[in-house]
């Protein structure tokens, strides 16, 4: 497959007060033509940073690139002048955010708001772009789009806005849609609404989609691809059945133990203990370890590189370096593990001396 994208050794900080936040520690991901890649992760583990990135829509204020490069099209677009990147901006790469009613002017017709793009980037009339906003209505599901284009966001209900933004953001047929969160503010049947939309129009037009959210199920009928993220670093990616049903991270076990499903029968949900790492201060080894069950003397010391499980499948975890021991994932993982008819293997990882694995600590 071709790539369309590729975001190589990207590092971001943040200025503050208190010090640099180094948000982003050296991401690589590739995006490929007509694919959908989620990526997922708590939040603060740098998924919105990143593809905001993308956009360059940090504030540059306080934000600085640090390193890397975001090829798209054969361009940088971390080398690209402000008036260069506003030609790429909402006609070949475009964002739905996470709030509609944040997104949408209430002062302007919606109309106006998804013909401001057309007429912007692809010269059309005021004529020709109301007729390709009413389209654009009618491609996203909006009922009676005649009408509707000549009235204001306070008219439409939640889930409504979120596919009139999405609308504003397909105008230009972008070759690349990042959906930072568009269902986060929705409700579970609307929610559904706005997933199975996302599958359709992704089977109607031609672009490539990065899928951003926190929660695993979302993603789970939609991606093709999933990059799981903490402490501003990808630790696992795979396609959507590796990383659902053979998961190789504590992270995304942690992750995946936390949903719910038919055979969940505890009184409590799982929930990962302790918080995401202070990234001023980012730690030595492992960022998961204060976290991890189960935690080696290694991961203390020494960030793990990625391991391969299969050719499209890597995890950075030293529990899949040849001399860890053996453990066993959480139930909840386990049981979709026993669905998935996969073969895990172990690729070229940092030869180590096997007293630096002193297996679990005591009481985990």
């Amino acid at each position: 497959m071709e790539k369309i994208l590729e975001v190589k050794d990207l590092r971001i900080s943040f200025h503050t007060f208190s010090g640099e936040v180094q948000a982003i520690r050296g991401v690589n991901f590739d995006l490929y033509y007509g694919e959908t890649l989620a990526i997922v992760g708590e939040s603060g583990s740098g998924k919105s940073v990143t593809t905001k990135s993308i956009m360059r829509l940090l504030p540059e204020n306080n934000s600085e690139i640090k390193s890397g490069q975001i090829l798209f099209d054969g361009k940088d677009l971390t080398k690209l002048k402000d008036k260069d990147m506003q030609k790429i901006r909402g006609k070949d790469i475009s964002m739905i955010f996470q709030d509609p009613m944040t997104s949408l002017n209430p002062t302007m017709k919606i109309g106006n708001q998804i013909m401001e793009p057309l007429i912007k980037h692809q010269n059309m009339s005021r004529h020709a772009a109301k007729e390709r906003a009413i389209d654009l209505l009618k491609l996203v599901g909006i009922p009676k789009p005649e009408i509707r284009v000549d009235q204001y966001p306070h008219q439409f209900s939640g889930g409504m806005r979120q596919r009139v933004v999405i609308a504003i953001a397909l105008a230009c047929n972008p070759k690349v849609l990042i959906a930072d969160e568009p269902t986060t503010a929705l409700d579970v049947t609307i929610q559904a609404q706005i997933l199975e939309l996302m599958k359709d129009l992704q089977k109607k037009i031609d672009t490539s989609i990065i899928f951003i959210t926190h929660d695993l199920g979302v993603v789970a009928n939609v991606a093709d691809r999933v990059a799981v993220m903490y402490g501003g670093k990808i630790v696992e990616i795979g396609t959507a059945d590796e990383i659902f049903y053979n998961p190789q991270h504590p992270y995304t076990w942690g992750l995946i133990s936390s949903m719910p499903d038919m055979d969940t029968d505890d009184e409590e949900l799982f929930s990962i203990p302790g918080t995401p790492p202070d990234l001023l201060e980012p730690p030595k080894g492992d960022a998961f370890a204060p976290r991890n069950p189960y935690v080696m003397k290694i991961d203390l010391e020494q960030e793990p590189p990625f391991f391969k499980v299969s050719d499209t499948h890597y995890a950075a975890t030293w529990l899949l370096h040849p001399d860890a021991p053996k453990v066993e994932p959480p139930e909840a993982v386990k049981r979709r593990q026993s669905q998935y008819q996969g073969t895990v293997g172990v690729g070229n990882g940092v030869a180590l001396e096997k007293d630096k694995f002193p297996g679990k600590k005591e009481g985990k």
